[in-house]
């Protein structure tokens, strides 16, 4: 019988970006109010982190970029690179744990441990780059996963699928030329939203060209504008690719009460994306998820539906 992993520990609420942050530690107090009031705690295997193998992350991260971000952490720096990736000197450790969690978590569904996972991590990870960082995020954990998952399992061809509002820069670009790679994104349209990145004709180059999909939305877009899009571009671009295995960027900022997003989506149509995933999971790749959280900054909303996309990842 396969099983579902969790990660969700209290140390990454540790990472304090401060006082009115939205990148904050009450995201996971809100996660894990709605996974334990689902019972989703209890039935999941917990997946206990330890800090990456810096080998791996030196692999994905220049050594530079590593080394700064800990004299800053050590310095008590309360910021780097950008004003609005917050640190504290805990934020380094806490960031190599966030990334290792994550990378255990894609060891063990690649292996077949376990048949789908959920990392409730912070700080997030779309928008680090190769050399700094970006949008509150320090290492790029969705990227570390997938490095792991083929280089380790020979999972060649994974999906990498975003979901958050913002258009995930250091994803993209991590895979960019890569032809076994697909990431696909739906999120804000540049123009209008962070980090103006992420336009249609952004689509990969030399070998991965036609590997990079990019859906923007203007603002105020709905659940008929995702799903369309899902139906004529997302499901024949997965199809074409046929993933071994999907790692999602789980945001849920383009929800229409997030304080920070500009889409209007509703409670049911992350049901719906979550829907088409699995369907394409179970086509594809075996049925192995991997879904990382990035996004999503209304409590209210991460208790719900964060609580709803994991009881579907349980459903085998």
């Amino acid at each position: 019988m396969k099983r579902l992993g969790i990660l969700h520990d209290e140390r990454f609420k540790h990472h304090d970006t401060g006082y009115g942050h939205p990148e904050s530690a009450a995201r996971l107090d809100a996660i894990g109010a709605g996974l334990e009031h689902a019972n989703l705690l209890s039935r999941a295997v917990r997946i206990e982190p330890e800090p990456i193998d810096m080998g791996l992350l030196g692999a994905r991260h220049h050594s530079d970029y590593i080394e700064r971000f800990r004299q800053a952490c050590v310095a008590g720096q309360r910021v780097i690179d950008v004003p609005d990736s917050a640190i504290c000197p805990e934020s380094y450790d806490i960031a190599l744990l966030a990334a290792g969690g994550t990378v255990e978590a894609a060891r063990r569904v690649a292996a077949g441990d376990l048949g789908r996972a959920f990392c409730a991590v912070r700080p997030p990870g779309h928008h680090a780059e190769q050399n700094r960082s970006m949008g509150f995020c320090m290492f790029n954990n969705v990227a570390l996963a997938a490095d792991v998952v083929r280089g380790e399992y020979g999972l060649e061809r994974v999906l990498i699928l975003d979901l958050d509002v913002h258009h995930g820069n250091g994803t993209q670009h991590a895979y960019y030329a890569d032809p076994a790679v697909m990431y696909i994104s739906l999120h804000g349209h540049p123009e209008y939203l962070y980090p103006g990145t992420g336009f249609p004709e952004e689509y990969g180059h030399g070998e991965g060209r036609g590997t990079t999909l990019n859906l923007p939305f203007f603002p105020g877009a709905t659940d008929a504008d995702y799903r369309e899009a899902f139906e004529t571009r997302v499901l024949p671009a997965v199809s074409s690719f046929e993933p071994r295995m999907i790692i999602l960027s789980a945001g849920f900022d383009a929800h229409r009460d997030d304080p920070v997003g500009n889409l209007a989506l509703s409670d049911g149509m992350f049901v719906e994306m979550m829907q088409y995933v699995l369907k394409l999971a179970e086509r594809y790749a075996d049925g192995r998820v991997l879904s990382v959280l990035e996004g999503g900054y209304n409590p209210e909303v991460l208790r719900f539906c964060v609580a709803e996309h994991v009881k579907m990842l349980a459903e085998f």
